[in-house]
């Protein structure tokens, strides 16, 4: 049992549910009562929604490291699972188990609140994560964008669902289709912020596995391009981020450069700082350990980055 639950990453699944439930709380529901409304998702949906996208997850990671076992064995021999605990066999069964098991829980959750946008998600994925593991993955900027797209569709799912069921309970005036706009627009912010970060995270990982896939003959950023242009390509990633960040403190909050600013320091030091400084790290690293702890820093900067609707909503 243990192994299963590092097969399928069980601390990035609680990340991805937590996320998930953040932007259905802090994010949905505060416009939802701005606007004299109540939750619209039953308690019970919303968990189905999240356990639909947690077990997908799941099985993406199950398959992903079916089919990475000989890039793994290069490596991250100390870190794999399949063929150190978990049989290929095993792994394929966890797989199939967990994305069918989402797959309906999320047609249900897509049933009850009548959208066909929920269904056509839930049932998208599965088949992305497999051809991004099976072939995608292994070529030029291809597979860092398609997981990128994956995480950043997980909280997208929170605002259609919350879409469908109020088209389904109001009907669709102009003041309702407002706070429509308002949820996609939110949670569309919250998502293009999962986009980048994912990407630079991905991009920073082929550094880390660039001797493993030249090895297998990969067409990673950096197997493609070399080590010092990656670096570059992630120095612009950053700085869009920091410049994102910027354009939603200043106009999309209209804050103002006020250290009493709880949303403005939480950035600052939550956010632009640690970016910064995996900016730092990110130059002076050159071995796959050295890559390692950036990419940690990374994921580090995006659990950070998580929590930050809800000190906006404060």
């Amino acid at each position: 049992m243990k192994n299963i639950f590092r097969l399928i990453r069980w601390q990035n699944l609680l990340m991805l549910a937590v996320v998930m439930w953040l932007v259905g709380h802090t994010i949905v529901l505060p416009i939802l009562e701005k606007a004299m409304f109540v939750a619209l998702l039953p308690w019970y949906v919303e968990y189905m929604l999240i356990l639909s996208a947690t077990f997908i997850a799941a099985g993406g990671y199950a398959i992903n490291d079916y089919f990475d076992t000989k890039i793994d064995a290069i490596n991250r021999p100390d870190r794999q699972v399949i063929n150190n605990g978990i049989d290929k066999p095993t792994a394929m069964f966890v797989h199939q188990a967990l994305t069918i098991l989402g797959v309906i829980l999320g047609l249900v959750v897509a049933l009850l609140v009548r959208s066909w946008t929920v269904a056509l998600i839930i049932l998208f994925t599965p088949g992305l994560l497999w051809f991004y593991s099976a072939s995608y993955k292994r070529q030029f900027i291809i597979g860092n964008m398609m997981v990128a797209l994956v995480c950043a569709l997980c909280p997208l799912l929170i605002a259609v669902a919350n879409a469908a069921a109020f088209r389904y309970q109001f009907e669709v005036i102009v003041p309702y289709t407002t706070i429509i706009k308002d949820i996609y627009t939110q949670v569309g912010v919250f998502s293009a912020f999962a986009f980048l970060f994912t990407l630079i995270r991905e991009i920073i990982k082929d550094l880390e596995d660039q001797v493993g896939d030249r090895e297998m003959e990969c067409h990673t950023l950096p197997v493609v391009i070399g080590e010092m242009w990656t670096k570059v390509v992630v120095t612009l990633l950053i700085v869009l981020s920091v410049a994102a960040l910027a354009h939603v403190y200043f106009v999309f909050l209209d804050g103002t450069f006020t250290w009493s600013s709880r949303t403005l320091r939480y950035m600052l030091i939550g956010l632009v700082l640690p970016l910064l400084c995996d900016l730092v790290l990110l130059w002076t690293s050159k071995l796959p350990s050295d890559y390692r702890h950036v990419q940690v820093l990374m994921k580090v900067i995006m659990l950070i980055g998580m929590f930050l609707p809800l000190v906006i909503n404060i």
